[in-house]
C-alpha cells in the first residue's frame, strides 16, 4: 500500500490504538518514525518503543501508555490528543521565536530541526527552528 503521509499515517495509528485501548501498535519503520516515538517515550505519552526486523521489511511497535482508575476496570489514554500540523501539501515552518505552545505548555510540538528532531521546548532552547511535525497533548 503506497502511503503519500507516513507521519500522518504513524499518528492516526496511534490515535485509532489508544481511542480502542490497544496495548501496542505496529507499523512500518523509518527513522523519522523511531526519532518521533524516542520523543514520545522520553515525554511520557507512551511506554516503550522497539524495532523488529521481518523478512520483508522493518517494522516499529509502539507500546501504549494507560493510566487507571484506582477501583480498577476502565484505563484512560495518557495521549488525549494527537494532531498533524506540517503535512505534505502545505509545509509548516516556525523560528525559534514562533514554536507554539500546546495546550499552554501541557502538551508538546514535535519539530524537525537542523540539529534532529526534538520538541518545541528542546529546540527553543537550542536556538533553532524547523518544520513543526505534530502536536501531541
Amino acid at each position: 500500500m503506497n502511503v503519500t503521509d507516513p507521519i500522518a499515517d504513524m499518528l492516526t495509528r496511534i490515535r485509532n490504538a489508544s481511542s480502542a485501548r490497544h496495548s501496542e501498535v505496529i507499523m512500518p519503520s523509518s527513522k523519522l518514525k523511531v526519532s518521533i516515538a524516542k520523543i514520545l517515550q522520553d515525554e511520557g505519552y507512551v511506554l516503550n518503543f522497539s524495532e523488529e526486523q521481518t523478512e520483508a521489511m522493518k517494522l516499529l511497535k509502539i507500546q501504549l501508555k494507560y493510566v487507571g482508575s484506582a477501583s480498577g476496570g476502565s484505563k484512560r489514554a495518557v495521549i488525549t490528543g494527537i494532531k498533524r500540523v506540517s503535512r505534505p501539501g502545505l509545509r509548516i515552518y516556525a523560528k525559534r521565536s514562533e514554536i507554539p505552545k500546546v495546550m499552554n505548555g501541557y502538551g508538546i510540538a514535535i519539530v524537525s530541526t537542523p540539529q534532529g528532531v526534538m520538541t518545541g521546548r528542546q529546540a527553543w532552547r537550542a536556538g533553532v527552528g524547523g518544520e513543526v511535525l505534530a502536536y501531541v497533548w
